[in-house]
């Protein structure tokens, strides 16, 4: 594009295209934002201003921007086979991505379901939960249950398990059968669920790990498929699992003949210091369902690995798991993924989270002096910032401050400073971060930096 084509490109794109999650009435006399190029954890806009990548896209980019390596291996397959469907047929790099993360995931889970996306690997694992109980004769076993505030999708089953209402209401009335359990938040525990201090990490999880268990028994057990869990869930910003919560949850699902879902379409790929977040936490998943970083974002792709046990009642005869996506297993996206597997491996990539986490998470801890900051938690190279009124009391803000604060100021500010990171309040207020994995030191003194500018900003905005 010549220069005079990127200045005029922001309006072309506020006349035209609908972006997604986007209040779109912003930029009725406003350019939109538009992002041109990226190198290593850095991106620049149409104006030649370079952001530092806070957010890795969208908690996609783990191997960097820039990386000639995906894209050869793109163009490369796209030239010996650029599209063939797993409808009765294989593709090669579909079978060997398929038998790599059979190798790489935890336990038996020896069978991978291709989809686009993560809305669709949801999306599937709900639809083979209920197959599979239909196939052994438990056809009512068909109800799932999810945690407060989590996001597992915006396809109508993923939406249903999703538990956030403001981004439900405009669609319903959904699949009726998603069940609604405590998260992991420390932070905001109920009083008496973490010890007499409201510190007992431990006490904590098995108080929420249990409420799952009184949901099974409420609805019935001969009713309830599935229970769906990320590692770290993402909405309301980050919440790590307490200590021997994932252990009792497995238990209660084998009790209860309950399939435990772990929905990774965040948490694998290295975000969190491991291939996937049932091995960072040392549970074993029946289903993992995974996205986002499986190519670096390169190439759309998803999928759904599964327990041996899980397939076989379609492994014989006329058995069938009716359900399909037309580019899911894509011969692109495979072979990029084997090329961001490759290079995982090559750099290191799951080492430099495991050693530079506890690097990212000191930075982040500095940030507790500013009043504004309330929590700072997460995990590996994830963590969210939670905003305060009153770090004493732990006083929130209303829905107009809320408001005020981080469409009104947070979110163009940073941006402005440099920063690409997230400013939600899918709960109470928070900034989240999941840079990029090749991230080291320099990049997180520079989150820190500009964070710290703009938070005190904030502050006396307010």
């Amino acid at each position: 594009m010549s220069d005079t084509e990127l200045e005029q490109i922001g309006g072309h794109a506020a006349d035209h295209l609908w972006m997604h999650f986007t209040r779109m009435g912003s930029y009725r006399d406003a350019d939109v934002p538009v992002i041109v190029r990226g190198e290593g954890a850095y991106v620049w806009d149409q104006h030649g201003k370079r952001y530092l990548d806070g957010l890795a896209g969208l908690f996609v980019v783990q191997a960097g921007h820039g990386r000639t390596e995906l894209a050869e291996a793109a163009a490369k397959q796209a030239a010996e086979l650029a599209y063939f469907p797993l409808w009765s047929y294989a593709h090669p790099k579909a079978v060997e991505l398929a038998e790599r993360l059979a190798t790489l995931a935890p336990g038996d889970l020896n069978r991978v379901f291709f989809t686009t996306g993560g809305s669709e690997a949801v999306e599937s694992a709900w639809k083979l939960a209920r197959a599979y109980f239909k196939r052994t004769g438990k056809p009512t076993k068909h109800k799932v249950i999810s945690r407060h505030i989590a996001y597992h999708g915006t396809s109508m089953g993923a939406l249903s398990i999703t538990g956030l209402a403001p981004i439900k209401a405009d669609f319903e009335p959904l699949v009726p059968t998603g069940i609604k359990v405590p998260n992991t938040n420390l932070y905001r525990a109920p009083a008496g669920t973490a010890g007499p201090d409201g510190t007992d990490a431990e006490a904590f999880g098995l108080w929420a790990a249990n409420r799952i268990e009184e949901a099974i028994l409420f609805e019935g057990p001969d009713t309830v498929a599935a229970v769906f869990l990320e590692p770290v869930q993402n909405s309301g910003g980050c919440f790590p699992a307490p200590p021997g919560y994932f252990q009792r949850v497995r238990e209660i699902c084998d009790r209860y003949n309950v399939l435990l879902v772990s929905d990774e379409v965040i948490c694998a790929f290295g975000r969190l210091g491991e291939y996937f977040g049932a091995q960072r936490y040392g549970y074993q998943p029946d289903i993992i369902t995974c996205a986002k970083g499986i190519t670096s974002g390169y190439v759309p792709l998803g999928a759904m690995i599964v327990r041996e046990r899980l397939f076989e009642p379609f492994a014989t005869g006329t058995e069938a798991f009716l359900h399909g996506i037309t580019f899911g297993g894509h011969p692109v996206a495979s072979a990029v993924a084997l090329a961001n597997l490759d290079l995982f491996e090559r750099e290191g990539l799951l080492e430099h989270v495991r050693t530079n986490a506890p690097v990212f998470r000191s930075y982040l801890e500095r940030l507790r002096d500013l009043p504004i900051v309330g929590d700072v938690r997460g995990d590996g190279f994830f963590y969210g910032i939670e905003l305060v009124k009153d770090q004493a009391t732990r006083a929130v803000f209303s829905d107009d401050e809320s408001e005020r604060l981080l469409r009104g100021f947070l979110s163009k500010a940073l941006f402005e400073a440099g920063l690409y990171c997230r400013a939600d309040d899918r709960g109470d207020p928070v900034v989240q971060l999941a840079p990029p994995l090749i991230c080291e030191e320099s990049h997180f003194a520079e989150i820190e930096q500009i964070l710290r500018g703009v938070l005190t900003e904030a502050w006396q905005h307010l």
